[in-house]
């Protein structure tokens, strides 16, 4: 991605730790959870390999059609398992920014800063207005809910229940951080 090496670092590690902690999410007792953990992890992974700065490595001109292949089927698997599953569509989402920008990526492979000043193309405003809208809400489900009256205060986990990879604040924040990271590498096209 095009930017400034020290943010394309951060972006790295922060796409590389949201991606390792999506494989421990896949331990999960539960199949659904582990089959949208397993789509976390690859994008975590996925966006931190492209976020890797320019100046450090240049990915020979057959990594970006890799990436839009690898992506391009995450994206219909996703499709697929949207059948049962909303969530999934996110998914879609995500795995479409990620082959638009590896097609974005292979088309400037030879002409490093090759922008048109044309201002933003009409599929990244999109796809930035959806990444900010999906941040907002993100953020917003995980903000704590105080009990109160007419509340019940929320669940704990039991010692030997559900594991603390089943804990659904952390799925979002998993969320959370990938949808900003997105919005980063976006904003670099």
């Amino acid at each position: 991605m095009h930017g400034p090496a020290s943010s394309g670092w951060l972006l790295v590690a922060l796409c590389a730790a949201t991606g390792a902690l999506c494989l421990l999410r896949m331990r999960s007792g539960v199949e659904e959870q582990r089959r949208s953990a397993g789509g976390d992890a690859l994008m975590g992974f996925g966006m931190a390999v492209m976020a890797v700065p320019a100046a450090v490595f240049s990915p020979p001109w057959w990594a970006w059609p890799g990436y839009a292949v690898v992506f391009g089927a995450a994206g219909l698997h996703a499709l697929w398992a949207a059948r049962t599953d909303a969530h999934h569509l996110h998914h879609l989402v995500g795995a479409t920014a990620m082959v638009y920008m590896a097609a974005v990526m292979a088309d400037s492979a030879g002409r490093p800063h090759a922008h048109s000043g044309a201002g933003v193309p009409l599929l990244t405003g999109t796809l930035l207005l959806y990444f900010v809208g999906y941040v907002l809400l993100s953020g917003y489900r995980l903000v704590p809910v105080p009990a109160g009256p007419g509340r019940a205060a929320p669940a704990r986990a039991v010692a030997g229940g559900t594991g603390w990879g089943d804990r659904p604040e952390l799925a979002r924040a998993c969320r959370l951080s990938m949808g900003i990271a997105m919005l980063a590498m976006l904003l670099t096209l």
